[in-house]
């Protein structure tokens, strides 16, 4: 088969953001979601028409052309869901079940913030390279991709995306527990917001690279690599909760909420896919600076990604296994049980009490 052109490789705003005839559509707990199911009754992600062949043609195209392996982190690097599948069963069998529907509502909660992704500015690309970026995943991030992203990731138009899709699977495993609002809780940990909620200084990250290349492209691959990070991790969450919420002994909705979560993990696929075929494209081209000079990819990726991920598994590690160990004291508060309870759970993972208050994870080389 012959190489496909650029032209092969070009789609349209409308074509990245087009979906699959679905014989029916989502609907979970009286919501309508995105997506739906073919003929056989198979789950179909939404805005994959063509999204998805396109991904996969841009990375093949990519692979033959420059011939290196794409931008990739192992999923074995990331630590394991805390509290894990053993330690919440622990929780849930022991009638402590807000926790997990805390973790459900913060997870919901954060995914509604990939509304934020359809406001960032995406510079004039073309400019911003030496290299030809026609017929790449690179070319299209303003043309549908990231837009298809924010809609996947918060819903469009009156149908619910993952924001809804994790607290509709919350409130069929728990049959609608009242829950807390997270919203300015995950602000303030995302560094978006302040303790005072004003718009947080750290909400855009220091200069890593050169005065002279173009800011708006630093604070798009920062935001990309970010995202790539937090999809790749995602999915030992998709594992955490899927096997979680399939225990018909322990939770409500004979596996059905489980179902919703393995459907929402089809959805991310695209996201982590086009992530690293751009990022990737980038890393092999020859970025072209506003002072005529030039910079190689290679130093502009790693600029960025090697803090982003060191700073994944080590400060923001250290930072959520502290806030969980916090709500796992609070929600075993009072009960004579609880440091036997605390005993318990530590042994079944990583994760360590040293002190009341003070939580660490072995695993991820942090000390007390």
């Amino acid at each position: 088969m012959a190489p496909l052109s650029s032209t092969d490789l070009t789609f349209s705003r409308a074509e990245l953001l087009s979906s699959h005839d679905y014989a029916e559509p989502l609907r979970a707990d009286d919501r309508t979601c995105h997506g739906g199911f073919d003929e056989a009754g198979g789950y179909v992600s939404p805005r994959t028409l063509h999204r998805s062949p396109a991904i996969a043609a841009w990375a093949d195209r990519h692979s033959s052309a420059f011939r290196t392996e794409p931008l990739d982190m192992p999923l074995d690097r990331w630590p394991e869901n805390f509290p894990n599948v053993d330690q919440s069963k622990v929780l849930l069998r022991n009638g402590v079940r807000e926790p997990v529907i805390a973790s459900l509502t913060r997870i919901g909660t954060v995914e509604g913030f990939g509304s934020f992704l359809r406001y960032t500015t995406v510079p004039e690309l073309s400019a911003c390279f030496d290299d030809d970026i026609a017929g790449t995943a690179t070319a299209h991030l303003d043309g549908g991709l990231i837009e298809a992203h924010a809609r996947d990731e918060a819903g469009h138009d009156g149908v619910a995306g993952h924001n809804e899709m994790w607290f509709a699977a919350r409130d069929i495993a728990f049959e609608h527990p009242a829950t807390q609002d997270q919203t300015a809780i995950m602000l303030e940990r995302m560094g978006i917001v302040d303790r005072g909620g004003s718009l947080s200084r750290s909400l855009v990250p220091p200069r890593r690279l050169p005065d002279a290349f173009d800011h708006d492209l630093e604070l798009l691959i920062d935001r990309m690599v970010r995202l790539m990070l937090i999809e790749i991790q995602a999915f030992h969450t998709f594992a955490w909760a899927e096997e979680l919420l399939s225990d018909t002994a322990l939770v409500a909705g004979d596996g059905e909420a489980a179902r919703l979560v393995s459907y929402i993990r089809a959805d991310e696929t695209p996201h982590v896919e086009y992530l690293r075929t751009s990022l990737t494209e980038m890393r092999d081209r020859t970025f072209r600076l506003t002072d005529g000079t030039t910079l190689p990819g290679t130093e502009v990726i790693s600029t960025i990604w090697d803090p982003a991920l060191e700073d994944n598994l080590t400060t923001r590690r250290a930072e959520f296994v502290t806030m969980m160990g916090h709500e796992l004291e609070h929600a075993l508060e009072g009960r004579s049980d609880r440091d036997d309870l605390l005993d318990e759970i530590c042994s079944l993972g990583a994760v360590r009490r040293t002190a009341p208050g003070v939580w660490v994870d072995t695993a991820a080389g942090q000390v007390a």
